[in-house]
């Protein structure tokens, strides 16, 4: 098994909370993380038919079968449970005693937070992260753009490739063709998930909403042109959207709200969480292909944004991830907070690093009054150097 970061904060989480919640997307790791960190638990999958009957139709006897804590997987199966949940945890007082996972993230937390708010940790578990997969730490967000160059090595595979395979690791686990098993987890996430969560008549019209989202990936999100495109109202879509973020399958980016004076973009921006089911979407069908793609620029940054978001989940904190954009254009693809600092970032997919890929962190370096601060640059090459203020990563320094 591949060391995940999340482990060390869920092992802090179950020694001081009764209850521990793992969400996250389906396949990402979330039964092999728990089963593993806590071997000596119970284990129970309540996507089995007998016992999902059994703990819904009798809730109390269910978990009267438990002498010690337990594993409760894909606990939002069994909704009424979290009721009974709430009354064992109150009696009983004892850290860890509950470990939940589920991968419907919006059915989980509506029960939380209805029975077991102030009793439960929260902690959410995306597929590997490009630190994980290659065995290190992930990068120190404290120390990010500054100048303290890592002597990494460059992983086996090149970007292309793992851009089109993703991250997911059943693919990495068992090595697995990329676009074979994105096309099934694909297949079984509209016909399971969205079907039990939205009831969803049209599939094919939901599927054509998904591929028109991946072709806006890395764009300003124009909800009014994506419904219209898609034949459905701006209701429908809002909703669909909300969905495809609760279950991790895309990001909205929000904008900083810091306008230093300038007129601001306020609309988010769209973002996949997993570049391979983005590849898959967009009808890439291998990794020479991303290449000399359109959308080459916009998986990249999607890969990034992605990193940066998994540098904070997998610690156990909330991503501190925006980006700034003026009306007149001027932009920095990321901004990274960090308490009272902020980390502007831009993103580059080429090989090379031309002049003015900095002239947005200079823009708005400039604006914050801050042009000695941290700034940082990742591109798709493979060297680490500073220019114009800037520390350039490679893109295998995530």
């Amino acid at each position: 098994m591949i060391p995940r970061t999340l482990a060390a904060s869920l092992r802090k989480a179950a020694s001081g909370f009764p209850v521990v919640t793992v969400t996250g997307p389906r396949q990402s790791g979330k039964t092999t993380l728990v089963r593993s960190e806590f071997r000596d638990y119970a284990y129970v999958s309540l996507e089995l038919p007998d016992q999902r009957a059994f703990a819904m139709e009798d809730p109390r006897g269910f978990l009267a079968q438990f002498n010690g804590p337990v594993i409760l997987d894909e606990a939002q199966r069994a909704p009424d449970l979290f009721s009974y949940l709430q009354a064992e945890v109150d009696e009983k007082q004892v850290p860890g005693q509950f470990i939940l996972t589920g991968s419907q993230n919006f059915l989980l937390l509506e029960r939380i937070s209805q029975s077991l708010a102030g009793r439960c940790a929260v902690l959410h578990l995306l597929p590997f992260s490009l630190a994980e997969l290659t065995g290190r730490a992930p990068v120190s967000l404290d120390g990010f753009g500054a100048w303290a160059a890592r002597k990494l090595h460059t992983p086996p595979f090149g970007l292309f490739e793992l851009l089109h395979a993703g991250l997911y690791p059943r693919i990495h686990d068992q090595h697995l063709a990329p676009r074979e098993w994105l096309a099934a987890y694909y297949q079984t996430y509209v016909e399971r998930d969205v079907r039990n969560v939205l009831h969803v008549g049209d599939l094919e019209t939901f599927g054509r909403f998904v591929r028109l989202c991946a072709g806006r990936s890395g764009q300003l999100l124009n909800l009014s042109g994506l419904a219209a495109d898609c034949g459905v109202t701006h209701t429908t879509a809002r909703r669909w959207l909300s969905v495809l973020e609760a279950s991790f399958v895309i990001l909205l980016l929000r904008p900083h709200h810091e306008n230093f004076g300038k007129r601001l973009i306020k609309t988010p921006k769209l973002h996949f969480l997993d570049t391979g089911l983005l590849c898959f979407l967009l009808g890439i069908r291998t990794a020479a292909e991303i290449e000399v793609h359109s959308s080459r620029g916009a998986v990249f940054e999607s890969f990034v944004v992605s990193e940066l978001y998994k540098n904070f989940l997998h610690r156990g904190e909330q991503p501190g991830l925006y980006f700034w954009r003026s009306a007149a254009g001027h932009e920095v693809d990321v901004l990274v907070e960090l308490g009272s600092r902020r980390i502007p970032v831009e993103i580059k997919s080429a090989q090379t690093v031309a002049g003015d890929f900095l002239a947005g962190l200079s823009y708005w370096r400039d604006l914050a009054g801050d042009q000695s601060g941290r700034a940082a640059l990742v591109y798709g090459g493979d060297r680490y150097f500073r220019q114009g203020g800037a520390v350039v990563y490679p893109w295998f320094a995530l």
